[in-house]
């Protein structure tokens, strides 16, 4: 997949469209993504997705802005992982904000990115406040030579299927609802940076996984698998949250005790799949009492995977 940051002044060739912000591509996402796949090739040309940076409700909501479920570099892995040719991310600032729903089309569509088919949520509005809607782009369509296609939500074992509905399993700690949601357990996915080693003292070293940002979408302690260490996915046990027996730096991290394993994984790339949650995070007294704890959440993760073999 072609990764492209900006919107090209004039496009050297059309393509299949899709917009949207794509946050954990789900089975909405991925519905919307296979129909973009197949019009590509029924057409000839390639699939195009066009995403926004920041997401506009964190530009537009600073004290209210959505959990990201997926960073942007898991979104260009998920999204090349559907079979995207082109994904082009247009920063979304007061500029871009400020365009009107006639010079998005104009601009944007038309002439940066050639669009010939246009596949759209059926909710989507765009451009200056929000002025622009399915209604406006298919009569321009017809006008400029592009045709616009609307997609209904996906409605998944009866639920409507949205990164919000994901968000909500989340919080809940119900990981097998999200990952029916998402097609696939949840997960995080980071680079192992050092840690203060305080793990490995106390019995329980851990894989410290940089968190690209500083509220995500779920907390606590979890059963894990993780992957990109062997062949297969490996078990562990994590920790997101303050840590609140060790420091108060308010900060959240994400920590995995990896069961068995005694090599060195420092700056590898790591995919974190969240299978059960077990508890919320607690601050205890001593150090003494949070080991014990944690030896409790590590046997409980391997009778888990006692039952559940990876």
């Amino acid at each position: 997949m072609q990764v492209f940051r900006g919107i090209p002044e004039r496009a050297e060739h059309g393509c299949v469209l899709t917009i949207g912000n794509f946050d954990g591509v789900h089975r909405g996402h991925q519905a919307l993504l296979t129909k973009l796949t197949d019009k590509a090739r029924v057409t000839g040309l390639p699939s195009a997705v066009l995403t926004f940076e920041p997401h506009p409700r964190e530009f537009f909501a600073h004290d209210n802005r959505p959990r990201r479920l997926t960073s942007l570099r898991e979104k260009i892995q998920l999204l090349a992982a559907h079979g995207v040719d082109r994904l082009y991310i247009a920063r979304f600032n007061t500029r871009f904000a400020g365009l009107t729903a006639e010079q998005f089309i104009e601009d944007v569509l038309i002439h940066g990115l050639g669009v010939r088919h246009l596949l759209i949520g059926d909710d989507f509005c765009f451009g200056k406040a929000r002025k622009g809607d399915f209604s406006m782009l298919q009569a321009t369509g017809q006008q400029a030579g592009f045709t616009v296609e609307a997609m209904h939500t996906l409605v998944h074992e009866g639920e409507r299927v949205s990164s919000s509905a994901v968000r909500a399993a989340l919080l809940e700690g119900d990981m097998p609802h999200a990952a029916r949601l998402l097609g696939r357990p949840y997960s995080i996915s980071g680079r192992v940076m050092h840690g203060d080693k305080i793990g490995r003292t106390i019995g329980f070293p851990t894989a410290n996984i940089q968190l690209k940002h500083r509220s995500p979408p779920l907390m606590g302690i979890y059963t894990v698998s993780v992957e990109g260490l062997a062949d297969k996915p490996w078990p562990g046990v994590a920790s997101v949250g303050v840590r609140p027996t060790i420091n108060d730096a308010g900060r959240p991290t994400l920590e995995v005790h990896l069961f068995d394993w005694n090599a060195d994984c420092y700056d590898a790339h790591l995919r974190v799949n969240f299978l059960v949650k077990q508890r919320d995070e607690e601050r205890y007294d001593n150090l003494a009492d949070l080991t014990a704890q944690i030896a409790r959440d590590a046997d409980q993760a391997r009778a888990y995977f006692a039952q559940n073999p990876l």
